[in-house]
């Protein structure tokens, strides 16, 4: 009877445990750490908003959209996030934007749950990498 009440209790335990573990806030990975991070890539990276605004806008609109449109929203883009960076320097000690540590901004999520560049609303976490990385997974798999 005693290692059944003591098996009970065990189990119940390492149950409480793990269920406690899974419960974790949604708010639980914005820290100060990351709010400090993410405003030195935001004042030391905003200028990447222009060539990649100017790339955007070509592939979207042409050479005359990107060449013209796409350097003005560039650079009004790089000072808007050079503003959020040193505003996120200022107060990462402190978490201001509803309570929590997430970014003031609001981004617009893409496929497989990873930020993505929109001209027209938001922006990403982090600024956007130039160069030949990508985030998608490409297949030689012919789909049906």
């Amino acid at each position: 009877m005693k290692r059944a009440v003591l098996s009970a209790l065990v189990l119940f335990g390492l149950a409480g445990t793990c269920y406690a573990d899974i419960q974790a806030p949604p708010a639980s990975e914005y820290t100060a750490t990351r709010k400090l991070g993410r405003a030195l890539s935001n004042l030391i990276y905003a200028v990447e908003e222009v060539p990649t605004s100017i790339l955007r806008w070509q592939d979207m609109d042409g050479n005359y959209a990107g060449w013209s449109v796409g350097v003005v929203d560039g650079f009004a883009r790089t000072f808007e996030r050079m503003g959020y960076g040193f505003y996120e320097l200022v107060t990462f000690w402190a978490p201001t934007y509803k309570c929590t540590y997430r970014p003031p901004y609001q981004g617009s999520c893409g496929r497989n749950g990873l930020k993505e560049y929109n001209p027209w609303s938001g922006f990403t976490e982090f600024p956007q990498e130039l160069g030949f990385q990508s985030y998608y997974n490409y297949s030689r798999q012919q789909q049906y």
